[in-house]
């Protein structure tokens, strides 16, 4: 990784379960990320304000009880009302396949499903983020 990039794990919505997102942030964290977990039960606003206040280069959110068709957009819309349209959005959890697209032509980058390699997900993440680190810096420069 070009630098320790800045991870928001997020839980939107009512789903209790949080184990898988504690797995990945700590897959995150041990690949060299710096990562932010949110805890249960946020809103889509709370969660934009959390990456506004982290300067997120990534936020992760995970959905389990199948509202990501509800909860997804309203992210989405607040981050690019933040002016964060460069964060790096990526949905993890049960999401049928049917609807993946539907979440990329929200903005979302990639969807990560039950069983996707942790080493993938950090791997991926990371080289998408070094991309627009070189992007950054040739645009910089």
């Amino acid at each position: 990784m070009e630098r320790p990039y800045r991870v928001v794990v997020a839980k939107p919505g009512l789903d209790g379960h949080d184990r898988g997102a504690k797995v990945i942030a700590r897959a995150l964290r041990d690949a060299g990320f710096e990562v932010v977990y949110t805890g249960l039960h946020q809103t889509p606003e709370q969660v934009v304000q959390t990456a506004v206040q982290e300067d997120a280069d990534a936020l992760g959110l995970s959905l389990l009880s199948g509202a990501h068709l509800t909860l997804v957009p309203k992210v989405m819309e607040g981050l690019r009302g933040a002016g964060l349209d460069d964060v790096v959005v990526v949905v993890g959890g049960i999401v049928p396949d049917q609807d993946i697209p539907l979440l990329e032509a929200a903005g979302v980058a990639r969807v990560f499903t039950p069983g996707s390699p942790l080493e993938g997900i950090t791997s991926w993440l990371a080289a998408v983020l070094d991309e627009r680190e070189h992007e950054r810096q040739t645009l910089g420069s």
